[in-house]
Parts: structure tokens; C-alpha cells; sequence
């Protein structure tokens, strides 16, 4: 929370509060700051001095509480229950406005964590709604390397499972009001190989977005089905996914036609976006969220 106080040449003192707040109920809290978005709180205090008889009286003559809410206001998210064929799953979602364009976050193999709480208030301070998905399950987020690889894996098996609990989401978005007519969809890691499996499925949405994410295409599949436009984001010193699975990729996207563009980051590793890592890298972090924010706005409207 921060506070502004001034006094003006006609004794008017005004206070300014702004607290953003983070999103959902894992990640509640106070983040400070006065940029242009926001809830604003004005306080608005008249003083009026008065002479009578050599005695100076201050009197109150008027209070006013304005609410101010812009456009982008950045609302608290919501941690949101539903259910995809019977199974209980929570994702979050927070809109600044009624009808923000949306972004459908997809979480890595951590599951849904602060991580993707952070980029989601990220990406509601640039005005969009944000409906972080989850894929493991309410309640699952591993922590240990065997249970993110039997999480992630059993998706990677089942391809058919996967799309369903990725329209699973979409629809809860719906359901919560979101604009899924005026959509990208975003992913990290295997996120980011969901998003792609989303793209092949044919979804109805305007783009999809992968940040260091798995790009090999599965047997028997193809992008004959894409819709939207495809942004793969990269690090070319990515071990885990080669620089020749990026080139095959740009190989299959262009022989089926679909609009695609694929940046690679010279040293960014794998997982280089991720915030506190010994593989996070800020030049490449920055350069590729400056870009996903002009997608957004060539793409939104």
C-alpha cells in the first residue's frame, strides 16, 4: 500500500491509497504500487479557515469518499471449483472489466503456484482477464521430480485427456463470464505443450503462446485443424528442447499454412523465464514478455 499526501494553495489536503491485490487464496497479500492501473481510493478533505476575533477556527465543512474504478481496474481473483467429466479441479480467475480480452494461463509441471499468480496479475495490470487453468487436479501440486514427471506424463499419454481438461477449463472460464470469443491461450513449460495440443485440436481461439514449452507433434497428429495465429518463444540454449525439434516445428507450420511466428533467445536455457531460478534469465525474460504483450495487443481487441 502506498500513500500520497499533498496540501494545495487553498488548504486541501489529499490522500491516495491504492492496494492491488494478488490473485486467489494461495496467494493473498498487499502489492504496492502507483502505476496507472488500479482500484483508487480518494479521500478528499476541505479545510476552511475562518477569522473571528483574533482567534483562527478551523472548521470541517466537507468529506467526500470517491470511489474511482477505471476500465483496467485490476479486481481480486477468484479462486474458481469445477468439474470436467466428474473430477474436481480449481482454477483462478480475475478480470479487470466485464469484457476483457482473456488469456487462458496454462501452469507448468509444478501445477498451479505462485508462478503462475504472478504472470496472471502481470497480464490483469495490462488489462486482460486471465483464467489460470489447472490440469493435475484440485488440491494437486507437486513438489517433488517423480510426481511432476507421473503428472505430466499420464497427459502426455493421453492426448484425447488432455484436450478434454483444456476445453474443461475454457468452459469454466465461460461460466465465470469470461470473453473466450476474444482469446489466447498461454503456456509455460508443459503448459506450453498443452497450448500446442490446443492449437491441433482446432480450438476456437485467436492465438497461442509458448514459452520454452515441449513442441515435438505426437504420432498421427498434425496442424491441419490450427486456427489463430502460433508465437513460440525460446531459448536456443535449451537442452531439454533442441533447437531441431524448434526447426521441425517451423518445418510442420509451414507446410500446413498456419500463421505462426518463433523467436529463439541466444543463452536462455530451459525454463528461463521462471523468476529466481538458476536458469531464469532476465534479458531473455524481458525481451519475450515485451513481445507477448505486443501479440496480445496485435491480436486482442
Amino acid at each position: 500500500m502506498t500513500i500520497l499526501s499533498r496540501v494545495g494553495p487553498q488548504n486541501r489536503a489529499i490522500s491516495k491509497v491504492r492496494a492491488n491485490r494478488r490473485l486467489c487464496r494461495w496467494s493473498l497479500g498487499l502489492r504496492g504500487g502507483l502505476d496507472h492501473r488500479g482500484t483508487t481510493l480518494r479521500l478528499l478533505l476541505l479545510h476552511n479557515k475562518t477569522v473571528k476575533g483574533g482567534v483562527i477556527m478551523k472548521a470541517l465543512f466537507g468529506l467526500a469518499i470517491v470511489l474511482v474504478m477505471t476500465s483496467t481496474a485490476l479486481a481480486a481473483g477468484k479462486s474458481v471449483s469445477y468439474e470436467v467429466k466428474g473430477e474436481p479441479f480449481e482454477g483462478c480467475f480475475v478480470s479487470p472489466s466485464p469484457n476483457a480480452p482473456l488469456v487462458l494461463l496454462v501452469h507448468d509441471w509444478d501445477g498451479l503456484t505462485d508462478y503462475q499468480m504472478k504472470r496472471a496479475n502481470m497480464l490483469a495490470d495490462m488489462g486482460y482477464g486471465v483464467f489460470a487453468a489447472d490440469l493435475f487436479g484440485a488440491g494437486v501440486r507437486p513438489t517433488e521430480l517423480k510426481d511432476k514427471r507421473q503428472h505430466t506424463g499420464a497427459l502426455y499419454k493421453d492426448r484425447e485427456r488432455m484436450r478434454t481438461l483444456l476445453k474443461g477449463a475454457l468452459d469454466a472460464a465461460k461460466a465465470k463470464g469470461a470473453n473466450v470469443d476474444n482469446a489466447v491461450a498461454v503456456g509455460y513449460c508443459f503448459g506450453g505443450a498443452a497450448v500446442l495440443e490446443l492449437a491441433r485440436s482446432g480450438a476456437e481461439l485467436k492465438g497461442f503462446v509458448t514459452f520454452h514449452g515441449g513442441l515435438d507433434t505426437p504420432p498421427g497428429q498434425d496442424y491441419s485443424a490450427a486456427k489463430g495465429t502460433l508465437l513460440v518463444l525460446h531459448g536456443t540454449a535449451d537442452t531439454s528442447i533442441t533447437m531441431d525439434q524448434f526447426a521441425k516445428l517451423a518445418n510442420e507450420l509451414e507446410e500446413k499454412g498456419v500463421s505462426h511466428e518463433m523467436v529463439t533467445y541466444g543463452g536462455a536455457p530451459h525454463a528461463f523465464t521462471v523468476f529466481g531460478s538458476d536458469r531464469y534469465r532476465e534479458d531473455a525474460d524481458k525481451k519475450s514478455w515485451k513481445r507477448l504483450a505486443a501479440f496480445l495487443a496485435e491480436t486482442l481487441h
